[in-house]
């Protein structure tokens, strides 16, 4: 029997602050779990602060910056047999009270839910969903990422429509309940991601192995979002775009190349809407990104043929294009989507 069942985890970088700002309510409200600190090689006073601050904190200290993906891959490795649930918590959130019990009954109810994320708001707007997560994500058949509560930089208010428990595509590396056993087995996150886009493509690894993830309204967190990196900094958007080609080369369950230059061809006019929004260093990033891709093509179909001989169900799509519905159909919000081309 584990003494405690739930390890929550939060990867730091050069975070002190926020430490400072937002460990108080995690503590405050997480009596039923052990807290880790996975600190990723930080050059700040992060671990002073923890040590003279919050000593009840468990420090587990990487020897370099290896990333999100990465560095939660090292940290949870020193622990991946001493608790059977994982939470992944940013260091920019702030938790509530009773957070943590409704994704834990989640977890336990629901055996083949792999995930399970919580209602996620804005910290600096509360009644607000925030950017990364809100009420659980989705992909379109482009595999542009979306969320409800949150298509593009539409940020819906949380008016209570979605107060209800569903099956999600994907769950926010921001904060989600893992079975940490599952976790490893299927791969941990793809260190190659460095960041942005890891939880999403270990979640549609997830899916493919027969697993569920889910959302879950009764617990709420507040999300400060761009903690760690700016939003639109051109590493950021570099980031984004090579990921998001490397999440389609291995786990696109059809056929890869016409997706694929679709897909490339779509990241072009955004670039050159970049160049004429006066951002040239962000059509750079895009342009880096496709050659990182063509350099790296073969090692991801090396990782696509090992993901598709363990494919056991299909994957949750939203099988219309969000690009179409937000700019030309106008439909912003979740529930002016067509509901019937959210299947398998």
């Amino acid at each position: 029997m584990f003494e405690k069942e739930i390890a929550i985890v939060i990867l730091n970088f050069n975070g002190s602050l926020h430490l400072k700002t937002f460990l108080p309510s995690v503590i405050e409200h997480s009596h039923s779990a052990t807290i880790y600190v996975i600190d990723n090689g930080s050059t700040d006073d992060s671990i002073q602060v923890i040590e003279n601050e919050f000593p009840t904190i468990h420090v587990i200290q990487n020897e370099k910056n290896f990333g999100f993906a990465g560095g939660y891959n090292e940290g949870l490795s020193q622990i991946k047999e001493a608790f059977p649930f994982f939470v992944l918590l940013n260091s920019d959130v702030e938790v509530t009270a009773n957070w943590l019990t409704p994704l834990h009954e989640t977890m336990k109810k629901e055996f083949s839910c792999i995930a399970v994320q919580p209602k996620i708001l804005s910290y600096s707007d509360k009644n607000s969903f925030e950017h990364a997560g809100a009420a659980g994500g989705y992909i379109d058949k482009h595999y542009f990422p979306f969320c409800r509560g949150r298509i593009f930089d539409t940020i819906e208010k949380d008016n209570s429509q979605f107060n209800s428990p569903k099956e999600v595509a994907w769950t926010s590396g921001a904060a989600m309940m893992v079975r940490a056993k599952e976790f490893v087995e299927i791969g941990g996150f793809d260190a190659d991601f460095f960041a942005h886009m890891e939880e999403i493509d270990w979640c549609l690894r997830a899916k493919a192995y027969g697993y569920t993830l889910s959302f879950c309204p009764e617990s709420t967190v507040f999300h400060l979002g761009g903690g760690t990196m700016p939003y639109e900094t051109s590493f950021k958007v570099y980031l984004n775009f090579r990921n998001n080609l490397t999440m389609i080369i291995k786990n696109h369950q059809g056929f890869l190349f016409p997706l694929l230059y679709a897909r490339m061809s779509l990241d072009g006019i955004a670039a050159f809407k970049f160049l004429l929004s006066g951002k040239p260093s962000l059509l750079w990033a895009v342009f880096k990104a496709h050659m990182y891709t063509y350099k790296n093509l073969g090692r991801n179909l090396h990782k696509r043929k090992a993901i598709q001989h363990k494919k056991k169900q299909s994957l949750l799509l939203f099988k219309g294009s969000i690009l179409w519905d937000y700019f030309i159909l106008k439909n912003r919000t979740y529930y002016k989507l067509n509901k019937r081309r959210f299947k398998q």
